[in-house]
């Protein structure tokens, strides 16, 4: 009570959660409140509990994969305004997301529309250019391509007979399991952990990366490189030191995340490995033109 400013993390509510909720605010602010998404989560449930004149949600990505995440921002912000979550299911998502419904799209967008302050990259950053999107295809070969269909016919047997088994809404564990071997596949046969995989050398995907960096590094881009896979990053790591091309890293083990930010941001090292789950969110890397 003593404070002007409160600084929490998501992962923090729940646990404070005694002490938040006998406070009373004047401004509750969530940042990346894409984080508050699922209604039926513990931490939304707890910063829907704390007691605020006024709330904000800040977000990039107010809805990622359906409507009901908005429904679940509005709820902390506006409770009831959008009616609770089985009407909302009824009157809105179900009709705008499975039947296509533009009436009630357009009721909703205009029921929502006087909460909602929007701005674009040109509004705040007039100086940079369109977004370029540059789609490369990277055709596996051989070996890779034999490995990946192998997988590819072996799992849909498995996924196959396990929604036979338990039916599809209890098979979704086999099901991610199937794309995640097919994706790191995709990316590099030694990230997979499968005696097969070992013997395939060759991946398309980091070949094709690796002819494009030195190129675009000589024309003084600054690029920022993601994978979900931090093996993916150290192959690549391997290969950039190979190339003598100067990097910096970023991922869940980085415990001075300080140091490889600044060094991108304001030296010659024109790229900068990331991982998904340690960057994917927080970063503002505005020294890059290439991701």
């Amino acid at each position: 009570a003593k404070y002007d400013l409160v600084l929490t993390t998501y992962p923090l509510l729940t646990r404070d959660k005694e002490i938040l909720l006998k406070q009373e605010f004047h401004t509750i602010i969530l940042d990346e409140s894409q984080y508050i998404k699922n209604s039926k989560a513990k931490n939304t449930q707890v910063v829907c509990q704390i007691k605020a004149e006024h709330r904000i949600c800040m977000t990039g990505t107010p809805i990622e994969n359906h409507l009901g995440e908005l429904w679940s921002q509005f709820n902390f912000l506006l409770p009831g305004f959008l009616g609770d979550e089985k009407k909302f299911r009824q009157f809105y998502r179900n009709p705008i997301e499975k039947e296509g419904n533009t009436d009630r799209n357009a009721a909703l967008v205009r029921r929502i529309k006087p909460f909602i302050l929007r701005r674009t990259k040109d509004q705040i950053a007039t100086e940079l250019p369109p977004k370029t999107f540059i789609i490369r295809i990277a055709c596996l070969k051989k070996e890779q391509r034999d490995l990946y269909e192998t997988i590819r016919v072996s799992m849909q047997k498995k996924v196959r007979d396990e929604i036979a088994k338990k039916g599809f809404a209890r098979s979704h564990i086999m099901v991610l399991d199937a794309l995640l071997k097919l994706r790191q596949t995709c990316c590099d046969p030694r990230i997979l952990k499968m005696d097969a995989a070992k013997k395939v050398k060759e991946s398309a995907k980091l070949k094709m990366l690796i002819e494009m960096l030195p190129e675009m590094v000589e024309e003084g881009r600054k690029i920022l490189l993601f994978s979900q896979f931090v093996s993916m990053l150290n192959l690549i790591e391997n290969e950039l030191d190979t190339k003598g091309l100067k990097y910096v890293k970023l991922t869940g083990q980085t415990k001075d995340r300080k140091t490889p930010i600044e060094t991108f941001q304001n030296s010659d090292v024109p790229i900068f490995l990331i991982s998904l789950k340690a960057g994917g969110t927080g970063l503002n890397l505005t020294a890059a033109d290439t991701v």
